[in-house]
């Protein structure tokens, strides 16, 4: 039982720190452009200089 008095404050920190970094992550935009980044992948940027 003297367990889960650190387990149970210690995951409810942990879950309001992701939390925290999601809704961070929902502020920068980071979501914004999701078809960007596949296109990025499949496009080439090699030039060749002649």
């Amino acid at each position: 039982m003297n367990v889960l008095m650190i387990l149970i404050p210690v995951s409810l920190i942990l879950a309001v720190l992701g939390l925290v970094a999601f809704l961070w992550t929902l502020r920068a935009k980071q979501y914004e452009d999701l078809d960007g980044d596949a296109w990025r992948i499949l496009v080439e940027d090699d030039k060749i200089d002649d």
